[in-house]
């Protein structure tokens, strides 16, 4: 028993490929080398992402509704790539090989990406800060490396937090303690990214060259592989499972054949494996649940499928096949919520940049300008002040009043998320009617910059960083313990996939709302001046979506049954 110990019960290996022995890798010896490439990725990303509005509205001579657009369709697809990386994470390379490959390709974006705003002839001619003009191949090829850049961190979105919690044996009770804290810290080490990236970077950008400003992201991004790399010796893996797509596909497949079968009314009688470990690598067995019983009908054993020495998983599936499908359909309504919470944080990087540059950006008298895109630090402070303080003073208090390990469940920690997000876009509005009124009282349409701090922007910032560490960390560890043991890269892509679709969603808002407000000469809600536009209109929108998302959500919640997984894997 004492030797059975010393390794893993949930399937992981070192890098030998021997059982991993848990006194010399995992947990937190191995997770800084894990949170060190997390954080000198989102350092990359987001010190190219946070001014990319900017960089197409007065480098690529686009105009505000489409600068906008351009940004939200490539950070949508930036978080819909997952699905290809959580693939092949899950049914070839694992884990660890998925997040090696894709960090080259990465780089090589980011490289190429540089390139394109640094060496003549490939970068636009610029006579002023708003008189470029760039050839068609000079604006194909900044796409080119920034489609490039949504390949590579395809493969790492997905895989890096799912791997970190790899580290932690589902097995063990002590172990699994520690799981829901790595996750917290795990967003914190991105937003400390952020913070770097959001101040220095940006100021880069907008006072030294986009060269530059685009450079250091790739540099960050080689750092972030060799810490990657470094931690190899410490790492516990996961095999991979096989492709979870066409497991799906089998039991969807079998049922279907099976329509006119009756299920039987004892689950006993459905067909399982006799071992104890499941015939899935990599998973655990779960236990049968009573919800969607016509998949069930995948797992009844009928005269045409005793075949001697084999199974055709196309005819007849395990138990354990069909409630990874439950599984996935019923995360799907809590998936959906999560779309309209993105659409809101996506206005951080688009509509509230080019609101703030439309407000007083001087630091009190000296002649310094703030970036507007700067003031995303501010949400990323909010998220460093958040997660200390939730994890070590929040859990423990609530967990004396509800019992449960995690003061909240994780739903509930969502919802609380949801919640806060309405205040953000209510903050974002009201501001900009106040802005708008000062336009009107002293005819100011004209003016670059109405005299009014753009520190007002702060509570915006500060109330989506607070919601984000309720939701955002929330649904990385629900989907992760929700997932079957052997989807959780695809899961954690389908969680993130909601950044992408918010992004989408966000992009569809505007281009209906300027097609139906523009019209006539009439400059509608976002026009390339704001001072004639109502911007606001568009944060009450979301403000309003958003009560019917939560509300949504609050039924889902209620409705939602937890895996039941059942054995140990060896």
């Amino acid at each position: 028993m004492e030797e059975e110990d010393v390794y893993t019960k949930d399937g992981t290996l070192d890098y030998r490929g021997e059982p991993a022995d848990k006194k010399v890798t995992g947990t937190w010896r191995a997770c800084p080398f894990i949170i060190g490439n997390e954080f000198c990725e989102r350092l990359a990303y987001y010190g190219m992402s946070s001014n990319l509005v900017l960089y197409f509205k007065h480098r690529l001579n686009q105009s505000s509704a489409t600068a906008t657009k351009s940004n939200q369709d490539w950070g949508g697809t930036c978080y819909l790539t997952p699905l290809i990386g959580a693939f092949v994470a899950d049914a070839y390379l694992g884990r660890y090989w998925t997040i090696a490959c894709f960090s080259t390709i990465y780089v090589i974006g980011l490289t190429l990406l540089a390139l394109s705003a640094s060496v003549p002839g490939l970068k636009p001619k610029c006579f002023a800060e708003d008189d470029c003009h760039p050839t068609e191949a000079q604006t194909a090829l900044c796409f080119v490396a920034l489609y490039l850049i949504a390949l590579g961190t395809g493969g790492i979105k997905p895989c890096v937090s799912s791997y970190g919690a790899d580290q932690f044996d589902d097995a063990d009770e002590v172990e699994k303690k520690h799981k829901s804290s790595f996750f917290n810290w795990f967003y914190l080490s991105i937003n400390v990214g952020a913070l770097i990236a959001g101040s220095v970077l940006v100021w880069v950008q907008d006072n030294v060259s986009w060269g530059w400003g685009f450079g250091i992201p790739a540099i960050a991004m080689a750092i972030a592989i060799a810490s990657f790399f470094s931690g190899t010796r410490l790492f516990r893996y996961q095999k991979p499972g096989g492709s979870p797509l066409t497991r799906i596909c089998q039991v969807l497949v079998a049922s279907s054949r099976k329509h006119k079968v009756l299920v039987p009314a004892d689950p006993s009688l459905l067909y399982e494996t006799t071992d104890a470990e499941s015939n899935i690598q990599g998973s655990r067995k779960l236990d049968h649940t009573k919800d969607f019983r016509f998949l069930d009908k995948a797992a009844v054993e009928t005269e045409r499928d005793d075949v001697k020495g084999s199974v055709d998983p196309w005819r007849l599936c395990t138990v354990t096949q069909v409630e990874e499908l439950k599984a996935i359909v019923r995360l799907l309504p809590i998936w959906a919520t999560g779309i309209i919470f993105s659409a809101v944080c996506s206005q951080m990087g688009n509509l509230f940049v080019l609101q703030g540059e439309t407000m007083d950006r001087q630091l009190g008298n000296s002649t310094f300008e703030i970036p507007s895109a700067t003031l995303s630090i501010f949400d990323t402070l909010s998220v460093i002040v958040w997660v200390p303080v939730y994890d070590r003073i929040i859990v423990p208090v609530t967990r004396k009043i509800t019992g449960h390990k995690s003061g909240f469940t994780q739903l509930q920690r969502m919802g609380i998320g949801l919640f806060i997000s309405i205040f953000a876009m209510i903050s974002a509005a009201i501001l900009e009617r106040v802005r708008l009124q000062m336009v009107r009282r002293h005819n100011y349409y004209e003016l670059d910059a109405v005299p009014i701090s753009v520190f007002w922007q702060v509570p915006q910032y500060f109330l989506i960083g607070c919601a984000e560490v309720f939701t955002f960390i929330g649904q990385l560890e629900f989907f992760y313990e929700q997932a079957p043991d052997a989807m959780r890269s695809m899961c954690s892509a389908l969680s993130l996939t909601t950044v992408a679709l918010g992004n989408y969603l966000s992009s569809l808002l505007v281009t209906i709302i300027t097609s139906i407000t523009a019209k006539d000469g009439k400059p509608g809600w976002i026009p390339d001046n704001l001072n004639y536009g109502h911007i606001d209109y568009f944060f009450w929108l979301l403000a309003m979506l958003s009560v019917l998302n939560l509300a949504v959500f609050l039924l889902i919640s209620k409705w939602y049954t937890y895996k039941r997984p059942v054995g140990t894997l060896r």
